[in-house]
């Protein structure tokens, strides 16, 4: 297989599991190289941000123990890709005919990979002000899920009941964090010991109809937490424009954003601790 190959396989398995991660509502410190400081660029921004790591810091096995430290048993590495330009004057222009470019493909780890290496301060990540009604929502939802910062994306998992999100103050907005947050636990009332939602606990894989419509409610739930929380001003215009991407996979069945407000309505409400009455079921 060749290093095209290699690299294309491997964006098309992060986007099979549903992660594109140019298109999020958070800004993850940049990646960059530990010993040189020098951020990633091009593809190498998608290879490490979509590996799954919450450190924006990436080093090389020989790095790692060059600072006195190792990397963790049975880690698993992420490839990086370099290109340098070969020709016969090293002041040729890239567009010379006589200069052709070599790929290599360097093997790098995440930061938290490692062991005895001291993790250095970013002083640049702003300010994560809570919203008190949002967090007090939150807090109070009924058999709540766990909830895991620091992933580099936001996702529920069924199978172990949890909430994985990105560092609050990665978001482009307190406003962003909420309504990410509110989208992933309107998934988790869908678990089995909630309402067991068949959207959620049948297998659903990615782009599927199911899925499409579970991603529809889950969107629709965090816009009505928004409303709640009072900051559906700073967040329904992104709403509506991730709706029209799945409404267009749902482009057959006129009636599924009714039903899909008719679930999602129900799990605003189980976040809220509201029993349905025989007037409100």
């Amino acid at each position: 297989m060749s290093t095209y190959d290699r690299i294309t396989a491997r964006i098309l398995q992060t986007l099979e599991h549903g992660i594109v991660p140019w298109h999020q509502p958070w800004q993850e410190s940049i990646p960059r190289n530990l010993v040189s400081g020098r951020p990633y660029r091009g593809i190498n921004v998608w290879l490490t941000v979509s590996a799954g790591f919450g450190s924006a810091y990436w080093l090389t096995f020989h790095q790692a123990h060059g600072l006195g430290g190792s990397i963790q048993k049975g880690a698993k590495g992420t490839p990086v890709v370099f290109w340098k330009w070969y020709g016969a004057e090293d002041e040729a222009e890239e567009t010379d005919p006589r200069r052709v470019p070599l790929v290599r493909v360097h093997t790098v780890f995440n930061l938290e990979q490692t062991t005895g290496i001291e993790t250095p301060v970013d002083s640049g990540r702003p300010v994560f002000q809570p919203i008190e009604h949002c967090e007090g929502l939150v807090a109070s939802m009924p058999q709540r899920p766990s909830i895991y910062h620091g992933d580099a994306r936001a996702c529920y998992r069924p199978l172990v009941d949890v909430i994985y999100m990105p560092h609050p103050a990665g978001f482009d907005g307190v406003e962003a964090y909420y309504s990410t947050l509110f989208h992933e636990l309107t998934h988790s009332t869908g678990h089995a010991s909630r309402l067991n939602r068949t959207t959620l606990t049948d297998l659903c894989p990615f782009g599927s109809t199911n899925y499409s419509k579970e991603e529809l409610v889950a969107k629709m739930g965090a816009a009505f937490l928004c409303g709640v929380c009072g900051i559906e001003n700073r967040t329904v215009d992104h709403s509506a424009a991730y709706l029209a991407s799945w409404l267009r996979v749902l482009a057959q069945d006129t009636r599924m954003v009714i039903r899909a407000a008719a679930q999602a309505q129900r799990a605003a409400d189980y976040i809220q601790g509201v029993v349905p009455t025989e007037q409100n079921a």
